[in-house]
């Protein structure tokens, strides 16, 4: 075969093989926050809802708490650095099920088959609130965080109203975490387990927004 001829033929193969490359890159950033790199709110809707078909999970959603006054304070750049850090920690509670940054300073995130959801959520939030290093200094957020245990017949969309009612209740008391009772019409009056998981007295008081976000996505 002519030299000439074989190299004329494999030059728009590598041509497609390129821009296909390249076409995969943007498909996946498409499917990627573009702060935190965490899933987008429709990859992370599609797993957990594939999540429920098959087993239990705990279903949970996170608003920081004193987002905007370190926003506002440090700067911008400090607080994307607090949700970067934030979106790893929780990346790394849920790695066998699936996290997603639903807005602003708002995180989902879904567990499979929980041993303790209990335990889940003290830990979760203790990692959430862990100081987050930034120059010479230690960044402090709260997160106000609500958990749902799913049953065989629970619907994503039940299961992610029932924690963000917990969330929002968790909110109103100043921070920290609520698991939502099973029974969605128990009372959620003076919540036993959230005595004893509520931020230490002193802190700074949570925000009392819901619903709205404190930092552009």
């Amino acid at each position: 075969m002519n030299p000439a001829l074989s190299a004329a033929a494999v030059l728009p193969l590598l041509g497609w093989s390129v821009h296909a490359t390249a076409l995969r890159h943007r498909l996946a950033r498409a499917r990627r926050d573009a702060l935190t790199a965490l899933p987008t709110r429709e990859v992370f809707t599609a797993r957990a809802a594939r999540l429920l078909r098959e087993r239990p999970a705990l279903v949970v959603l996170i608003d920081l708490d004193r987002f905007k006054p370190l926003n506002d304070t440090h700067g911008h750049a400090a607080g994307d650095a607090a949700l970067r850090a934030v979106a790893q920690r929780l990346a790394t509670w849920a790695q066998h099920g699936a996290a997603a940054r639903i807005g602003g300073d708002e995180f989902a995130a879904i567990l499979p088959t929980p041993a303790d959801p209990d335990r889940e959520l003290a830990a979760l939030h203790q990692a959430l609130t862990a100081p987050i290093p930034y120059a010479t200094e230690a960044l402090s957020v709260g997160a106000s965080i609500g958990g749902h245990l799913t049953a065989p017949s629970t619907t994503l969309p039940d299961a992610l109203a029932a924690a963000d009612a917990a969330m929002y209740q968790a909110k109103t008391l100043g921070g920290g975490w609520l698991l939502a009772p099973a029974d969605p019409d128990a009372s959620w009056s003076a919540p036993r387990r959230w005595k004893r998981n509520r931020p230490t007295p002193g802190t700074a008081p949570a925000d009392t927004h819901h619903g709205r976000s404190e930092h552009p996505a």
